[in-house]
């Protein structure tokens, strides 16, 4: 199953552009409290379990620090159905990095 992934640059244009994204993110909510760009936090241990805060139709990015746990919870949400997932390739790290140097990367 592959994943499909979304460049900081990018997402931030689309969001720019007003596009209706979900930002799932799967961070620990230590690591959320400490940096964010405003996604809806479900920690990836508990995203099994929480699913029913999902819309199945909705366009999912998933958010993490680096990237590895957002590939993650996007296999995760595939196995369950959804299909229009994608993983921030590098987590806020990129976004932090590329987009607004003002987001902690901690």
């Amino acid at each position: 199953m592959s994943v499909r992934e979304i460049q900081a640059e990018d997402l931030k244009s689309r969001l720019d552009r007003g596009e209706n994204l979900f930002l799932l993110d799967v961070r620990d909510e230590y690591e959320f409290e400490i940096s964010n760009i405003g996604g809806h936090l479900i920690p990836l241990p508990e995203l099994s379990s929480r699913l029913g805060e999902l819309e199945p139709d909705a366009e999912i990015v998933a958010l993490c620090k680096k990237g590895p746990r957002g590939v993650k919870a996007v296999e995760l949400l595939q196995r369950q159905g959804f299909t229009n997932v994608s993983n921030l390739q590098g987590g806020i790290f990129a976004w932090a990095e590329r987009v607004d140097r003002s987001i902690r990367k901690y």
